[in-house]
């Protein structure tokens, strides 16, 4: 009967993570756009709208969901083991709350946008970070005040919220890093992938 348990217990554990697969390759930006030349269609229609760097914009995706469609907030552990609810309804490519996708469709007018769908996601970060610099003042190609700005908010951003937050400022850096990684290696890529991009309309 215990061993039932633990094993229904393993069970229940093992379904209880959000079902999703990450693109393969997430370290490196051109063998990722190479992988996924729709992305880079993507990533290069939200750069040119928003004015915001394609590498800042996915720097921020990768911090957030490792590329994978259907990420979800960890659960909380009952007893330490027993997985509970989730803290909140973020969910997708860019972690985005409900509420928050709720706002970026009602000032794009694009209400049939998904949280899944990644044209979809790098849009609404290249508008969030445009949101953010005209809310907070923030330069479009600085990615650690940006993420500060995506995580806590424009008005906790103006408020300073993070400056409490060792873990957040950590967190930001490393977003900074890789903007500044996925910037150097598209500078050695981006013209076969926009070579790529053309052949792919035929």
């Amino acid at each position: 009967m215990k061993k039932l348990f633990v094993l229904s217990l393993l069970v229940v554990i093992s379904v209880s993570g959000c079902f999703s697969t990450p693109a393969r390759e997430v370290t490196n930006i051109c063998n990722l756009l190479d992988e996924k030349v729709s992305w880079y269609r993507a990533a290069k229609l939200s750069e040119d709208k928003w004015k915001v760097p394609m590498y800042l914009q996915m720097a921020i995706i990768h911090q957030e969901s490792r590329f994978a469609s259907k990420a979800k907030p960890p659960r909380n552990k009952i007893f330490g083991i027993i997985p509970g609810a989730r803290p909140t309804d973020s969910f997708g490519y860019t972690q985005a709350k409900k509420a928050t996708w709720d706002w970026y469709q009602l000032k794009t007018g694009n209400k049939t946008a998904k949280r899944d769908d990644f044209a979809d996601a790098i849009d609404f970060v290249g508008w969030y970070a445009n949101q953010s610099s005209l809310r907070s003042k923030i330069s479009k190609t600085d990615a650690y005040r940006q993420y500060l700005a995506y995580h806590e908010g424009h008005g906790g951003f103006n408020k300073k919220s993070y400056e409490s937050k060792a873990w957040l400022i950590d967190i930001a850096k490393k977003v900074e890093n890789k903007s500044n990684t996925y910037k150097t290696q598209l500078s050695q890529c981006r013209d076969e992938l926009d070579s790529n991009r053309i052949w792919t309309l035929f």
